[in-house]
């Protein structure tokens, strides 16, 4: 696996490659990631990862300077993934100057669930990943493509939304969410919680669960089992932003149960907040 730092060298280790395949990430690696590099491999003639910690997508109470760089561990997981170029600029590579020049995502999509509790928090998300798409495929001739985990179901749309609406010649792929055997999705913020709190984390993925079944055996009152998911956790000492049940198509509040659902929650478990969804 090459290493990049700088523009100059991530261009120089992928001349010659006209299909890469891409998977940006903020390092601290886990098996979700893995497998994205791994789903990477056959979509393209170079599989490209980054390592890149967002300063522009946190908020200034949250865990910037705390967020866990495990570079030497990363870099293992990485090559023996099938990682062909590993692109790791320092801040200064990636922002020379203050970012003035930002894109602000539709608030018809970006202020809801995530957003309205994040405010900003996909503005610095799609700035970052507009300026990794200009690196790793500038000198790309065919077929671009880039990886993003299911986990993170609005931010997918997002970027997806991004690329159809810049004409941008890159195929978004979502990679499936993946999960420890007890169910709980798998997370780089995972690692803060203590003993106790992992073994209550699956709490989250069940009460999704409970809502999903509860919609395929035609539940119509969305608010009430929306209600009753929120205090389940509340009950259990959980502090839940929200547990709702959405359209896919806009994360709206759906008119029916008969649409394409999405059940989206993220709540805080001690000082850890935790997000996971499930489709309907």
């Amino acid at each position: 696996m090459r290493i990049a730092r700088t523009l100059e060298e991530l261009r120089a280790h992928l001349s010659g490659h006209q299909h890469p395949a891409f998977v940006p990430t903020m390092g601290n690696l886990h098996a979700g990631h893995l497998a994205l590099v791994r789903q990477a491999k056959p979509l393209g003639d170079v599989t490209v990862a980054s390592i890149f910690v967002n300063r522009l997508q946190f908020l200034p109470h949250e865990d910037f300077d705390s967020y866990p760089r495990t570079w030497e561990r990363d870099c293992t997981l990485l090559a023996d993934a099938g990682c062909d170029v590993l692109f790791a600029p320092k801040e200064k590579v990636l922002y020379p100057e203050p970012q003035t020049f930002k894109i602000h995502p539709t608030p018809a999509l970006a202020d809801l669930l995530e957003g309205q509790f994040r405010p900003g928090f996909f503005v610095g998300v799609a700035t970052v990943v507009m300026k990794l798409f200009g690196c790793v495929f500038s000198e790309a001739k065919g077929r671009r493509t880039a990886l993003f985990g299911q986990k993170d179901y609005q931010q997918l749309m997002v970027i997806r939304r991004l690329v159809e609406q810049f004409a941008l010649p890159i195929d978004v792929v979502a990679g499936p969410t993946q999960r420890d055997a007890d169910g709980l999705a798998l997370s780089s913020r995972n690692g803060y919680l203590s003993p106790a709190e992992r073994a209550e984390a699956v709490q989250m993925s069940k009460t999704l669960q409970s809502m999903a079944a509860a919609l395929r055996q035609g539940t119509t009152d969305i608010p009430a089992l929306e209600a009753q998911a929120m205090d389940t956790l509340r009950a259990r000492g959980w502090a839940p932003d929200y547990l709702v049940a959405r359209r896919r198509s806009d994360l709206l509040p759906p008119a029916s149960n008969n649409e394409p659902l999405v059940v989206l929650g993220a709540a805080r478990l001690g000082s850890t907040r935790l997000i996971d969804n499930l489709e309907v």
